[in-house]
């Protein structure tokens, strides 16, 4: 189908439906409609129209869709099927998490490597290859890296900014909570865990006065 302009909260909303229809039992009916998972998800029945029509034409008014077409549908949609290099600048704790993660290779992305001003290790425990931060250029342009990703302290966040733009990086997945400064053609997908705790946090207190 037609390439088309989704919004960003669409594309939030997406993974969230592939995971449902994921996790359906193999027993499950051949085919779902909107309403069955706006109900499973919490979301209005005319907002899942509305994205599953953006990204798959194989919806039928009585029958719906056919699970296993849309769950490729929405993979092709989101390239899940084709793989994106990555790698990491900050190699604690919180890098090695990220690249001892498996479940990534589902969405597509692949961290080849960490890098560190000062590694404590050279591999993780799932065997990615850490490196000193000497050799994140070489290694990017060997590679063809288009992607970075930022677990370093604030306080060095944009430092590490600077070295993946030039080392040649066009997409930053940042995970210090911090703003950085970038060019327009830099794309940037902050991951702000303290406002997620915040909000989170608020959402409980919110509950408690309730009661």
């Amino acid at each position: 189908m037609q390439l088309k302009k989704v919004s960003k909260a669409m594309l939030r909303r997406l993974p969230g439906y592939l995971d449902y229809l994921k996790s359906l039992p193999e027993n499950a009916s051949a085919n779902i409609s909107a309403r069955t998972m706006a109900d499973a998800l919490g979301l209005g029945d005319v907002l899942v129209r509305k994205d599953l029509a953006m990204v798959s034409d194989g919806g039928r008014c009585k029958t719906g869709h056919l699970r296993e077409t849309l769950i490729k549908d929405i993979e092709d949609f989101l390239d899940y099927n084709k793989r994106a290099d990555a790698i990491l600048i900050g190699a604690g704790k919180l890098g090695q998490a990220l690249m001892g993660y498996d479940g990534f290779e589902g969405y597509g992305l692949n961290i080849l490597a960490g890098f560190d001003i000062a590694p404590t290790c050279t591999q993780t425990d799932s065997g990615k290859p850490i490196y000193s931060i000497d050799a994140l250029e070489d290694f990017c342009h060997k590679n063809d890296v288009r992607i970075g990703i930022i677990t370093v302290p604030s306080s060095h966040a944009q430092q590490a900014c600077d070295m993946l733009i030039a080392c040649g990086i066009k997409a930053i997945w940042n995970f210090a909570p911090v703003h950085l400064r970038v060019a327009k053609h830099i794309l940037v997908q902050n991951e702000n865990l303290a406002v997620s705790l915040t909000a989170l946090r608020m959402q409980l207190k919110g509950q408690l006065n309730d009661e």
